[in-house]
Order: structure tokens, then sequence, then C-alpha cells
């Protein structure tokens, strides 16, 4: 009976594993399909700033987010492939100890009913039991006889089911296999696709470089709207600051200008402990990141971003990120509408507006629809969305949820 708890032992640690694996492979697959998921949508974006403008840099952003959105797909493919190995190795250890314990099960079990037809053919069970030279004997080698006979049975019973449990480990691990086989034909799949994309990116960097005087042109047209842009920025915060401090100083003659001042703190500080929590103000990707970052086409060229560039598709809805106050809907030329929201001491953002849906001094609340996207004039439906604190411009990605 020693061979049938040592394999109820190692059954219950291959369980264990198992039900952990288990999790790891849900959270691949979950993985997996958040992947295709953004995979669609940059598609989409894709196609639509294709239509827009022929060889133009917001293709290249899109085409290289979905370069790196497919290396994720396959990434997630390659861990579920790696895991199905891992598998698929503890379960042939399992069959490995299943059968050695099935094969000791009935070892075992061979040497009992060879006892048993050895002791039946020296002497039958009658005389066995009446040749006892005492009554207590007698019950004793009755007892023997009965425990024996049950002990035979329950041999039997583990081997049935020590048989069982290891067809079943054979069966899941033959369905693990065709799992396995599927996943890597999907994974061929997929690398084809990354090499079409990546042949793809290639061609229209090459483009793009003969095209190197009407980049240059437009970099300059951008820079002169961030310049416009900056200044706005700059003339509006510093218009709310000062308003800021002439609350400040009717703080202690009215009890209004102190509700006020008190109201504008508690916001900036709510503000504050929403870092890393507030929703993305529209769909789609980063097409630029924050700060100082290498032209993607033009050599030896730095650009300069006070926030991120979102490249979404034409008309998508853009969301206030958080309670505040509208503080000013200006134009840019080159980008569109603007739209400043305050939050205390914060400010948020949004250019590259069509449709404004709200108006200056209106408060607004979180996921609010404030305006539509507009395709800019390089072609690109896409928002460039700044958060300030007072003048110092912030990482927007380290306050946006991942």
């Amino acid at each position: 009976m020693t061979a049938g708890r040592c394999f109820t032992l190692f059954f219950l640690l291959a369980l264990s594993l198992a039900t952990q694996a288990q999790k790891s492979k849900t959270q691949l697959q979950r993985e997996k399909q958040k992947s295709l998921e953004k995979i669609k949508e940059t598609e989409r974006i894709l196609a639509e700033t294709s239509q827009q403008k022929k060889n133009s840099l917001g293709e290249l952003t899109a085409l290289n987010q979905r370069i790196a959105q497919q290396e994720a797909l396959i990434k997630s493919i390659q861990g579920e492939v790696s895991l199905l190995d891992y598998d698929i190795s503890e379960n042939n250890q399992i069959i490995d100890a299943l059968a050695r314990d099935l094969n000791k099960l009935k070892q075992e079990y061979t040497s009992m009913l060879f006892a048993a037809q050895k002791a039946s053919g020296k002497i039958d069970k009658l005389t066995f039991l009446f040749s006892a030279q005492s009554f207590d004997q007698m019950l004793m080698r009755l007892k023997y006889m009965e425990q024996y006979g049950k002990a035979r049975q329950d041999q039997a019973v583990a081997i049935q089911k020590v048989q069982g449990i290891l067809k079943e480990q054979v069966r899941l691990t033959e369905i693990k296999r065709s799992e396995k086989n599927a996943l890597l034909n999907e994974q061929v799949k997929e690398n084809q696709q990354l090499t079409q994309l990546k042949q793809k990116q290639r061609t229209l960097v090459q483009s793009l470089e003969k095209q190197e005087k009407q980049l240059r042109k437009e970099l300059e047209e951008t820079r002169k709207a961030v310049a416009e842009l900056d200044n706005l920025i700059a003339k509006i915060i510093k218009e709310e600051m000062e308003r800021a401090a002439r609350e400040a100083r009717e703080r202690d003659k009215t009890k209004t200008g102190r509700d006020l001042t008190e109201a504008a703190i508690a916001l900036s500080a709510s503000f504050e402990d929403n870092k890393q929590k507030f929703p993305w103000p529209v769909a789609g990707f980063v097409s630029q990141n924050f700060g100082r970052q290498a032209h993607p086409v033009l050599k030896g060229i730095i650009i300069q971003n006070d926030g991120i560039n979102i490249q979404t598709r034409a008309g998508e809805t853009v969301k206030s990120i958080f309670n505040g106050e509208v503080s000013a809907v200006s134009f840019t030329p080159g980008f569109g509408n603007t739209i400043i929201v305050r939050h205390g001491e914060y400010f948020t953002v949004y250019t590259g507006l069509k449709e404004i849906l709200v108006k200056k001094g209106q408060q607004v609340t979180t996921n609010q629809n404030i305006g539509t996207i507009v395709v800019n004039s390089s072609g690109i439906p896409e928002l460039r969305f700044q958060i300030r604190k007072n003048f110092d411009a912030l990482d927007p990605q380290e306050w946006l949820r991942n």
C-alpha cells in the first residue's frame, strides 16, 4: 500500500503544478487577446492614415506601432508554446511515474496471488483454521485470512485506478501536443506577417527619405505651430496663476474668496492622488513620446515634445481626463483647435480638435466629451496632449492609466 500512498502524493503535486500552469496560460491568452485587439485598432488607423496621405510620417508611425504589436503577439504565442512544452514534459514525467507505480502494484498483486495459490495447495482453509491449538489462535487465523483477502482486493482496485489515471494523462498529453502544433502553425503565419510588415516599413522609409525637402518643410511648419501653441499655453497659464493670486489675496477678506482658494488646493491634491489612474483622452496609440527624441526619418534632427502625440482616427471623440474648468478654447494653424482645462495648479491641453463641445469657463468632469479629432496639415489625425503643473511640462504617460 506504500506505492498507493506515494502515487496519491505525486498526483496531488502534479495537480497543483497544473493549476499554477493554467493561471499562466490564462494570463498569456489574455495578453494575446489584448494584442489582437490593439492590432485591429491600429490596422484601422493605418488604413485611414494611408488614405489621407500616401507615404506620410503618419503612415510610418502607424506601421511602426503595428510592427511592435505584431512582435508582442508573437511573443505571447512563443510563451504559450513554451508553457505547453513544460506541461508536456511534466505530463511525461507523471506518465513515467504512474507506469512505474502500476508495474510495482502488479508485481505485488502477482506475489499475493502466488502466495495464496501456494497456501491453498498445501492445506485448505478449514484445515488451516481447525488445526489451531486454541480458540484464540483460530480467531487470529480467520482474521488474517480476511485481511489477506481484502489486501488483494484493495490492490486490484489500486491497479484499476492507476490504469485509469495513466490513460487520462496520456489523453491530456496528446491534446497538449495538438495545441502546441496548432500554435506553432500560428506562429509561422504571424512571423510571415511580421516579415511582410518590416518589408513594407523599409519601402516606406526609403520613399520618405527621398522626400527630405518636403519633410524639412513640414517640420519647420510644425515647429512654428508648436511655438505658437507654447505661447498660447504660457499666456493662459500666466493669466490663471494671476487669477489664483488675486483669489488668495481675497481669501482673508471674504468667505467666497477663501472657499475658491480652498477648492483649488483640494482639486490639485485630488489630481495628484489620481496619478497613473487617469483615463486616456482618446483611443489610439502614442505616435510621439514626451521629451527629446530623434526624427523618425531625418538624420541628425532632434524633436522636443512637451507632451505626447496620440495617433487615432478622424472624428474620434476626445474626453477630459479629470474634473476641471475650461480655461481657454483657441485655434492653432496647422494643428486645429486647442482646449486647455485647469485642475487647480495643474493644466491639461488637448490640441488637434475639429468640433468643440465645451466653452471657456465651463466645468467639465472626468471622461466628458470635449471635442473630436481633426486631420492636421500633415494628413495625420492625432491629438497633441499635455499635462502641466503651472509652467512645468510633465510626461503624460507617467500620469495616464497603463
